[in-house]
């Protein structure tokens, strides 16, 4: 039955990471506080939302991650050692 679990952590995580990101995105392009970032970006705001997209993304990516190995840590008692 741990041996089963495996996937479905990974899975998991991965399906959790995209629905984030996905309501992130969608968050930030409709957001009235984007138009303040806009103004706070002065040079190229477009440019400053596009990376503070991608950041947001890939720090819900990367800590979803690290929640799945150490579940793996915790199902699977070989990977203690």
């Amino acid at each position: 039955m741990r041996n089963a679990l495996t996937p479905v952590i990974t899975l998991g995580a991965l399906e959790l990471g995209t629905l984030l990101s996905g309501a992130v995105l969608t968050n930030r392009f409709f957001d009235s506080r984007l138009r303040q970032a806009d103004r706070r970006c002065r040079v190229q705001p477009r440019l400053c939302r596009r990376a503070s997209v991608v950041l947001t993304t890939a720090t819900i990516y990367i800590t979803l991650n690290l929640i799945a190995d150490i579940a793996y840590i915790l199902v699977n008692p070989r990977l203690r050692a």
